[in-house]
């Protein structure tokens, strides 16, 4: 029996398919459309999850009356929709069944922990806003999920965090991660004392777990401070929005285990991909779960499993669309050894925000130029670092920190020097451990490359340019060859 979830209609919009209770495809719908965060479903994303067969059942993230409830509150008229998610649905199949509706923060949490391997466990999701929750607080006990606190709007850590995105000159709810990037050469003290008395009432404490904001940001900050203006400036203001937002984590956190008394934590919500903060986790908790796609485009994934109340065995993020045949290990390496920087486009396609070996741009990690070349062929700001893939077995040899095979976590380089592509200004790397039971094809690449080269790693980014999403088909594959020249490497037909 076939089951679709879905997410769409405000951004990121993606589908899940499940068959017999496994997860056997997801993707999002901006990798066939082409644009960047597209809100709204595609035929093409449609017609390849009906190969699967005819769904029986279809699950939609949210709530969409409650949210409505929300954006009239907040005068978001022209936000207001008319269509239910039954009716948009039926736009693309006709005789698709009626959507069943879960609210936005039980998605996330049906999402993180019924993928984990955690049968006891807390869950903290901390995102914008999912109809009227900011951030909330869950137990996961067997197969039972309970809600047991949340944050209400307009109090919202993540919509904060996006005003002040925008403020620095970059956009809202697509480019927080290079404000985060941004915030490793800026100076955290030099706005901090200011951000905090304009716009922090309250910080989450073990005894208290709300965030307070002195004004509602959700229609952005552009009017604060309006003489900072230089790029300096604006990685200052990084520097100290990040030191913020860690300092109102490590509260909730703190918090999330006082309140829970759980040993294993799951994390989700868009601000789960704030790979520097994350690590805190660990100070309060024995085990992390994050998975790999855990914003709103995940949550196709969990409006079904809320809905199930079961776990199911993770297959990992290899869900999208498939480019048939074995995985080009000699042609990649050809390339490499030739001192080029070259892609790979194999497999199926990764189902969240970071390529993981599949649809990739991988290079010597060693070079003193390899960076800037990376950074020129992306459109890239030239501060921005790369993240290694790294056999897993070779992880703590050359970093010092919490790492895992999803790039969800910063750790330390041992050896900057020698490996200056891959690292920030503060010597912290996104790293990629890659296990003997990840990506086979990757994994052997790996191997290969560390048998050549003595270097157990190479840089790893993702195959897209800045404003694009990732190349998802063959024929994407060879648009992009002939449009940037490099050549992604596909299998042979």
């Amino acid at each position: 029996m076939i089951t679709w979830g879905w997410t769409g209609m405000a951004h990121d919009a993606s589908l899940a398919v499940f068959g017999d209770k496994k997860l056997v495809f997801a993707a999002h719908a901006e990798r066939y459309s082409r644009v960047k965060n597209d809100k709204n479903l595609n035929q093409d994303l449609i017609d390849e999850a009906l190969e699967y067969g005819d769904p029986y059942k279809i699950y939609f993230y949210e709530h969409p009356l409650l949210k409505k409830t929300r954006q009239l509150y907040s005068k978001q008229y022209a936000l207001l929709g008319k269509e239910s998610p039954t009716t948009y649905i039926r736009k693309f199949l006709k005789d698709a069944p009626k959507c069943t509706t879960t609210s936005h923060h039980h998605a996330h949490a049906g999402a993180g922990y019924y993928t984990s391997p955690y049968s006891n466990a807390a869950i903290l999701n901390i995102d914008s806003i999912g109809e009227w929750d900011t951030v909330s607080i869950w137990t996961g006990f067997g197969k039972t999920l309970k809600k047991v606190w949340s944050q209400r709007y307009p109090n919202s850590i993540g919509i904060w965090y996006s005003a002040m995105t925008q403020r620095i000159g970059l956009k809202p709810q697509e480019h927080e991660y290079i404000l985060m990037g941004m915030a490793a050469v800026g100076d955290p003290n030099k706005y901090y004392e200011d951000i905090k008395r304009d716009f922090i009432k309250m910080i989450p404490t073990r005894w208290n777990p709300y965030t307070l904001f002195k004004r509602n940001c959700h229609r952005g900050c552009l009017d604060w401070r309006p003489d900072l203006n230089t790029p300096q400036d604006y990685a200052d203001i990084a520097s100290a929005v990040q030191r913020i937002y860690e300092e109102i984590f490590d509260g909730l956190v703190l918090y999330t285990k006082y309140a829970t008394q759980k040993d294993n934590l799951v994390l989700m919500g868009g601000c789960a991909l704030n790979c520097s903060a994350n690590s805190i986790a660990y100070k309060y908790f024995k085990d992390v779960w994050i998975m790999p796609n855990p914003g709103d485009s995940g949550s196709a994934v969990g409006c079904v499993l809320a809905h199930w109340g079961h776990h199911i065995e993770w297959p990992g993020p290899y869900l999208g669309h498939e480019i048939k045949g074995e995985y080009p290990v000699e042609k990649i390496l050809k390339q490499l050894h030739e001192k080029k920087i070259t892609a790979v486009a194999s497999g199926r396609a990764e189902f969240g925000p970071r390529a993981l070996g599949n649809r990739s741009i991988l290079a010597d990690p060693r070079g003193d130029d390899v960076k800037d070349l990376v950074n020129t062929i992306k459109h890239r700001e030239s501060f921005r670092p790369f993240a290694p893939a790294i056999l897993a077995e070779y992880a703590s040899d050359y970093f010092t920190g919490y790492t895992g095979p999803y790039m969800q976590y910063t750790a330390t380089c041992k050896r900057p020097d020698k490996f200056p592509a891959i690292v920030h200004y503060d010597d912290t790397s996104r790293v990629q451990t890659v296990s003997a039971t990840d990506n086979s094809g990757f994994r052997k690449l790996l191997e290969r490359w560390y048998a050549d080269t003595g270097c157990p790693m190479l840089l790893n980014t993702s195959l897209n340019i800045k404003g694009e999403p990732l190349v998802n088909t063959r024929e994407d594959a060879d648009r992009w060859t002939k449009q940037y020249g490099v050549e992604v490497c596909v299998p042979l037909e």
